[in-house]
């Protein structure tokens, strides 16, 4: 790298490390499509964390880290009656957030979910607006929450767009990490110098392996590894406030330094400056809750599914030779998977497991990935009648940065001879290309699951806040959170 090994002079900060802090503490956000699209993103994402407190897996994580150790008039955790230290909410916000797969995601050489960074935004947002209120300040509204998020949005997917940390082992919430870590250091009002510091320290953390989300150990770490990192961020941010040392070449030290370490000695790449690119084209999942890059394989089988209906109940899953599924490269790398599936985890990461389903049901929903529903022999019977293999064309245009598709197709062959026709989709309802489609279904998502936790009334005014985006934007995120305590 560029200095001796030898040398105790401290360089100046790595150029990643400032670009961020420079991006963090001074751009202005001025596209309003992106603000718009920030407000759904926080509709969809509250609707995520409604309905995963359905699940007693997911509950067991929420609350102080031990009984007892709440925090009247701490950062409040959205449909529990939690108030909690910052660090420990953004982990239970994270949580509920990301525990059903359902919320935002990011596809390109790395993979991701960006509104995972609302764990720690929305947490500091509330414990800094709750003692600035306290203290006869105001808080920040919601509008301002909007902005921090579009700003940790595009961190985390412009780090995304040419750098694979996957490709060395290591798990996309590296980059919640990173992008979490520099907007709350700034929300907690932290100059340029200590941004860069609490990065460091992210980047000095290395990243968590993603073993976690492949065969043979697939497991339900996945859902709640978003919260950690969020935590993290918050603690990294804390002490930066505090004035804690930085690490200039955190990135660039020979043999200590993240390049040499974890990258395989390479420098990050960068297809764009950073902006409000990510927050305008991000991909929402709408209709199922299943790993993005099946999303079309899903609307495919549902397609498919009065052909394939008909058949099995004529002549049960004998009457299907062989199903084949076309897909992007990097689908295959994450979720084409043969053999006992172990868990809810290891189900909602299969691409077989989520396409059978529909062919069989009709639908896709949460409950379908627990141990009850997959003991149905018919859909192991069809995954071992799938065979899946790169469509290149899908592959292509999964990269192109005026696409950013995610296509797959389906097509079913039985005994007979006859088939069904083949089943194919560029791009699933929560593309950007399909916001007009998919907005209302986005909506109707959000209702649903806050009808789920809170009291009419209570649900009553969040919808007609929700109908009021001016109004909502104005308003303190403080009255927010409040509306949505339970």
């Amino acid at each position: 790298m560029s200095h001796d090994i030898r040398s105790a002079a401290r360089p100046d900060p790595d150029a990643p490390m400032t670009a961020i802090a420079d991006y963090v503490r001074d751009y202005q956000i001025d596209s309003e499509e992106a603000f718009e699209t920030a407000r759904y993103m926080l509709f969809d994402s509250l609707a995520c964390a409604a309905l995963a407190m359905e699940y007693p897996a997911c509950v067991k994580h929420l609350g102080p880290l031990v009984p007892g150790a709440g925090m009247p008039g701490g950062a409040r955790v959205p449909f529990t009656s939690y108030e909690l230290d910052p660090a420990q909410a953004a982990y239970n916000i994270g949580v509920q957030i990301r525990w059903l797969d359902f919320n935002d995601t990011w596809l390109a050489a790395e993979w991701g979910h960006p509104s995972d960074n609302l764990g720690s935004i929305l947490a500091v947002a509330d414990y800094l607006g709750r003692r600035a209120e306290a203290a006869g300040g105001v808080a920040m509204t919601v509008r301002d929450v909007l902005a921090h998020a579009i700003k940790a949005h595009e961190i985390q997917g412009c780090y995304a767009l040419r750098n694979s940390f996957n490709r060395v082992g290591l798990d996309h919430v590296i980059l919640v990490r990173l992008a979490s870590t520099a907007v709350a250091t700034a929300m907690l009002g932290g100059s340029r110098d200590d941004i860069v510091t609490a990065i460091s320290h992210s980047w000095i953390d290395n990243g968590v392996l993603r073993t976690y989300r492949h065969a043979p150990n697939t497991g339900p770490r996945k859902s709640w590894a978003a919260g950690d990192a969020c935590r993290r961020a918050v603690i990294h941010a804390l002490n930066a406030a505090k004035g804690v040392v930085g690490y200039p070449s955190a990135l660039t030290a020979p043999v200590w330094g993240f390049y040499d370490v974890a990258f395989r000695g390479e420098a990050f790449e960068f297809e764009r400056p950073f902006g409000s690119y990510v927050m305008e084209n991000i991909l929402f999942k709408i209709s199922y809750p299943a790993e993005f890059h099946a999303q079309t394989a899903v609307e495919c089988a549902m397609q498919l599914h009065p052909q394939v209906r008909a058949r099995l109940d004529k002549g049960g899953v004998e009457a299907i030779d062989r199903i084949v599924l076309e897909t992007q490269q990097a689908a295959m790398r994450i979720i084409d998977k043969t053999g006992p599936l172990a868990n809810y985890a290891d189900r909602d990461h299969c691409l077989q497991f989520m396409v059978a389903v529909p062919l069989i049901f009709g639908r896709l929903t949460a409950d379908d990935y627990t141990d009850e529903a997959a003991a149905d022999p018919r859909i192991d019977a069809l995954r071992e009648r799938m065979t899946v293999t790169e469509d290149p064309r899908f592959t292509r245009d999964y990269f192109d940065p005026e696409k950013r598709y995610i296509g797959n197709s389906v097509q079913v062959f039985f005994r007979d001879g006859s088939t069904t026709e083949k089943a194919t989709v560029d791009y699933p309802v929560g593309h950007r290309r399909r916001r007009a489609e998919g907005i209302p279904l986005l909506m109707a998502k959000f209702e649903s699951a806050i009808r789920l936790r809170l009291e009419p009334a209570q649900a009553d005014r969040v919808m007609a806040l929700a109908a009021q985006p001016g109004v909502l934007e104005a308003m303190p995120v403080t009255r927010l959170l409040e509306l949505l305590q339970v």
